[in-house]
């Protein structure tokens, strides 16, 4: 399946910016099952820096504000060809090992609630895949998706007590509770096409397990189902953290807005 990819971020200030970095990972990655045709970044209120691969092989271009704007425009576009893997990515790769990704960060440190979640699925499976698709529908039992009650800096233990919140919660107590059950676990941030819409409100965000003779294998928390040749991955990591699309720091008084538009099609 060959998707066409127009994603844009704007990032508006009420006062002008004095100093920005922004560290953007928007580029997809090349694996097999996915080829990049194409892809271009356009910015408009900043330049790259620099651009480098992080420890998970993410690419990262670093950009920085111009001094004294009041806006800066980051741009996709791209077409990526995919094929359905059943969410088997396979082996591992990168250079950080795989008991790295057995350790919780601040947004995924297991508590009660998630231990509770963890042990609650039981032990009786045919094999590890049916074992984490019974994790991945107890997440969504335990906590309905629903806009607006997370945000970006909510951990695991937070968003089961809520009991809502959207796919990146999704991703981090399924990462959360993977871990407690002894496997390595990580998040992974991309896109999906939307079989109702094509126009969407933001990137989508989904989990990856690693299991023995199968490699690292993916789990779309909030669907209910693997990705297949409709999702793109972007970037992983142990947590929103360390694959969110665009993340950076700014000097200078005022707040910002962030406006963004995505179509993702066929």
């Amino acid at each position: 399946m060959l998707l066409n990819i127009n994603h844009e971020t704007r990032y508006i200030y009420d006062a002008p910016v004095q100093y920005g970095l922004q560290q953007v990972r928007l580029r997809p990655k090349e694996r097999a099952g996915q080829t990049v045709k194409s892809w271009n970044i356009e910015i408009d209120g900043g330049k790259v820096e620099l651009s480098f691969e992080d420890q998970h092989c993410n690419h990262v271009d670093l950009i920085s504000i111009e001094q004294g704007h009041k806006e800066i425009s980051i741009k996709c576009t791209g077409e990526v060809e995919n094929s359905d893997g059943s969410g088997i990515m396979g082996s591992h790769s990168g250079f950080a090992p795989l008991w790295y990704f057995k350790q919780a960060t601040d947004l995924t440190k297991p508590g009660q609630e998630t231990r509770r979640l963890a042990k609650s699925i039981g032990d009786d499976f045919e094999n590890d895949i049916a074992r984490l698709h019974a994790l991945s529908a107890a997440v969504v039992e335990k906590v309905a998706y629903r806009t607006g009650q997370t945000d970006a800096e909510t951990d695991v233990e937070t968003a089961l007590k809520t009991g809502e919140g959207v796919c990146q919660d999704h991703s981090h107590i399924f990462c959360a509770a993977a871990r407690l059950l002894d496997f390595p676990a990580r998040y992974v941030s991309g896109y999906l096409m939307m079989s109702d819409r094509v126009d969407q409100d933001a990137t989508h965000a989904w989990a990856e397990a690693y299991i023995d003779g199968l490699g690292w294998v993916g789990f779309d928390v909030s669907n209910g189902y693997s990705p297949d040749e409709r999702y793109v991955r972007i970037a992983t990591g142990l947590d929103y953290r360390e694959a969110s699309p665009i993340s950076g720091l700014r000097f200078g008084a005022g707040s910002e807005d962030m406006i963004v538009t995505l179509q993702v099609q066929q």
